[in-house]
C-alpha cells in the first residue's frame, strides 16, 4: 500500500507534468491561416524525432471528424468493439476535468503512473531535438503525439481517433493509412479557422479521406454532402450514407440526435470487424449482434446528456449537463432537456438556465434556439445565469493580464444578459403583454462559485420547489461544474 508520502509525490511529478504541458499552450490565433499547413507537416519531423513511424503506421484506426457527435460517435464505437475482446484505445477532446479523461485504455483513462512516464519520454525528447526551425510542438499536437506513442506501447487492438479540430490540418490527421473513416453531421462550427460555408467545412473535415478507405457519414445539408462525394470519389473512397438506429434500440447516451450516432458507429465497427476477420450473426430482433447492443445500451461520455445531483443539495437541486456548443447541437440539447423536464416533474419544479460560451462562438446562433425551442416544448426558464468559465487553459503572462481576461469574460457575460433580456422582451410583444418582471429574469455572476451558492441560498429558502438547473454553451462550463461539486 502506498505511503503518504509516496501519493505526495506520485501527485507532484503529476502536477510538473502538468505545467510542462500547460507551457505548449498557444494563442489560437497562432493556428489560423498561414501557419495551419506548416504546422502540420512538423507533425512528420515529431513523428522521427519520437520514432514511432513505424509504430503509428501498423495500429489499426478508426478515424472520425464532424462538427457536432464525434465524440459520442467515438464512444459507442470504442464501447462496442471492446465488447468483442478488443484492447481499445480511444483518444477525444476536450477534457472535462483531468486531460487523462483524453487517453482511455479499454474504457479506463490512463493511471497518473503511467500518464506521467508517457509524458516525459515524449517531451524530453522532443526538446532535445527542438530548433529554430523545429519548435516544441502545440498544446494538442503534442496530446495527438503522445496518444500515438501510448497506443502502439500498449499495444491496443484498435485506436477510436477523434478529430480535433477540422480534419485536413488536424493533428491526427498525421495517420497514412485508418481501416475506416467517419464523418458525424456538418455545421457551423470554428468558421474562423474551417471556412464560412458549408461547403468550406466539409472540405475540410473530408481532409481525413485516404485512397481507398472506406468511409461512412450521416446525411448531410446538400452543399455539405455534395463536397463529401467530390472529395470521396477523387480518392476513389467509398462513401456511405447511413440512417438513424430505430429508436427501440436503448442508448447509454441520451437524446434523440445519439440514434444517429450510434448508426454511424455500427457502420464503423461492422467494417472493421469484416477488414479484420472477425464475423458476428445478427440478432434476430432488430438486426444487430447482441455484442452490439449491449455495447450501445452500455456507452457513457461524461458531460454529454448527463444528469447530476447537487452534491450539498441533491433532492432541491438537479443539473442537467450538456456541452452543445453549435446551434445543430443547441437545438439537440434543448430538446433532451425539455423531454427531461417533462418526465422527472414529479414535485413542483424550476427551470434555470446556467450557460456561457466562448468568444468564438455566435451567442446569437445559440441562445434564440435553445429558447425557442424549450418554449415551443413547454418549457420557459425562471432565471438565466450567465458565468464565465472557472478553467484558464492560458496561464502564461503577468498577472495583471490574467485579471484583464477575466473582466473582459465578464463583460462578455453581460453581452450575453443583454441577449437573452432582449429575446425575452420580444417574446412578450408577440404574445401582447408587458412583464415589468423580465428584465430580473437573467443574472451574471463573476464566477461559478458564486452562481453556485446562489442557487444553493435560493433552494433553501424555497424548499417546496426544485430546481432543475440546464448547462450548457461550452464543455469548459460543464467541466468546471464537476469538478466544483466535486462529482
Amino acid at each position: 500500500m502506498a505511503s503518504e508520502e509516496d501519493e505526495d509525490e506520485s501527485s507532484a511529478r503529476y502536477q510538473n507534468a502538468l505545467d510542462a504541458l500547460s507551457s505548449l499552450i498557444t494563442k489560437r490565433s497562432l493556428f489560423v491561416n498561414k501557419n495551419q499547413s506548416h504546422r502540420f507537416h512538423l507533425l512528420f519531423h515529431y513523428l522521427k524525432a519520437l520514432e514511432l513511424e513505424e509504430a503509428v503506421s501498423q495500429l489499426k484506426i478508426i478515424h472520425v471528424a464532424g462538427t457536432k457527435g464525434k465524440g459520442s460517435t467515438c464512444t459507442f464505437s470504442e464501447s462496442i468493439l471492446r465488447g468483442y475482446g478488443l484492447r481499445t484505445g480511444l483518444f477525444t477532446s476536450p477534457h472535462l476535468i483531468d486531460v487523462r479523461e483524453r487517453f482511455r485504455l479499454n474504457g479506463i483513462e490512463i493511471s497518473q503512473e503511467k500518464f506521467v512516464d508517457y509524458f516525459w519520454c515524449c517531451f524530453h525528447k522532443l526538446k532535445e531535438k527542438s530548433s529554430n526551425e523545429i519548435p516544441m510542438p502545440t498544446y494538442f499536437c503534442f496530446l495527438a503525439l503522445l496518444a500515438f506513442k501510448i497506443f502502439s506501447t500498449e499495444q491496443v487492438d484498435v485506436v477510436i481517433l477523434e478529430v480535433g479540430l477540422g480534419g485536413r490540418y488536424d493533428a491526427t490527421n498525421v495517420i497514412q493509412k485508418p481501416v475506416v473513416c467517419g464523418i458525424t453531421s456538418l455545421g457551423y462550427d470554428h468558421m474562423e479557422i474551417l471556412g464560412h460555408t458549408l461547403a468550406e467545412i466539409a472540405a475540410e473535415k473530408a481532409g481525413i479521406f485516404k485512397s481507398g478507405v472506406p468511409a461512412f457519414t450521416v446525411p448531410q445539408p446538400d452543399e455539405a454532402m455534395r463536397v463529401l462525394n467530390e472529395k470521396a470519389s477523387k480518392l476513389e473512397v467509398k462513401l456511405q450514407v447511413v440512417e438513424p438506429l430505430d429508436s427501440s434500440q436503448r442508448l447509454g447516451l441520451q437524446g434523440e440526435h445519439q440514434f444517429l450516432n450510434a448508426s454511424l458507429a455500427v457502420a464503423l465497427c461492422s467494417t472493421f470487424l469484416q477488414k479484420i476477420g472477425i464475423e458476428d450473426k445478427n440478432d434476430d430482433t432488430n438486426g444487430l449482434p447482441e455484442r452490439f447492443i449491449s455495447g450501445l445500451s452500455n456507452a457513457y461520455l461524461m458531460g454529454r446528456a448527463m444528469i447530476v445531483p447537487d452534491s450539498e443539495l441533491p433532492e432541491e437541486i438537479v443539473f442537467y449537463l450538456d456541452g452543445a456548443h453549435s446551434p445543430e447541437s443547441m437545438e439537440a440539447c434543448a430538446t433532451w432537456f425539455s423531454q427531461q423536464v417533462k418526465e422527472r416533474n414529479k414535485k413542483r419544479s424550476e427551470q434555470i438556465l446556467l450557460f456561457n460560451c466562448m468568444s468564438v462562438r455566435d451567442p446569437c446562433l445559440l441562445l434564440p434556439r435553445l429558447r425557442t425551442k424549450c418554449t415551443d416544448q413547454g418549457v420557459e426558464f425562471k432565471k438565466a445565469v450567465f458565468v464565465p468559465n472557472m478553467s484558464v487553459y492560458n496561464q502564461v503572462g503577468s498577472r495583471s493580464k490574467i485579471e484583464q481576461r477575466v473582466d473582459d469574460s465578464i463583460t462578455w457575460q453581460f453581452g450575453l444578459k443583454r441577449l437573452w433580456d432582449n429575446l425575452a422582451r420580444g417574446e412578450a410583444k408577440t404574445k401582447s403583454r408587458s412583464d415589468s418582471k423580465e428584465e430580473e429574469r437573467s443574472l451574471v455572476f463573476s464566477s461559478l462559485p458564486l452562481a453556485v451558492d446562489w442557487l444553493r441560498d435560493s433552494a433553501r429558502r424555497s424548499q417546496q420547489v426544485r430546481f432543475q438547473v440546464l448547462v450548457t454553451g461550452s464543455l469548459h462550463l460543464v467541466g468546471d461544474l464537476l469538478r466544483l461539486i466535486k462529482k
